[in-house]
């Protein structure tokens, strides 16, 4: 099981991923990714649903047009860990961003 990440290490983890922001009340990160179109969008997300499934660690995420919002925690560790920073830098990526 992936562990928590604290103090000094979280910080620092949270440092390397631009554009993501912790979620208030939760143990989680969250970042809006706005594209030009539906189709720019969903082409993200499917992008996206392949890495998390090949690292099996998958996102909460909702896509209304071009917006597609994403929240990440680990749930099995009851808060934000380096799987969750990996699949924001995936994602980053991804986005090209």
């Amino acid at each position: 099981m992936a562990e928590r990440l604290t103090g000094e290490g979280r910080k620092a983890a949270l440092g390397s991923v631009p554009g993501w922001s912790e979620v208030g009340g939760r143990d989680a990160i969250q970042r809006t990714f706005t594209f030009k179109d539906f189709n720019e969008a969903f082409g993200f997300m499917t992008r996206a649903a392949l890495v998390a499934e090949k690292m099996d660690h998958h996102p909460e995420w909702t896509n209304v047009y071009k917006t597609v919002e994403v929240v990440l925690s680990t749930h099995d560790a009851g808060g934000l860990t380096m799987l969750d920073i990996k699949l924001a830098k995936a994602m980053n990526e991804i986005a090209g961003k």
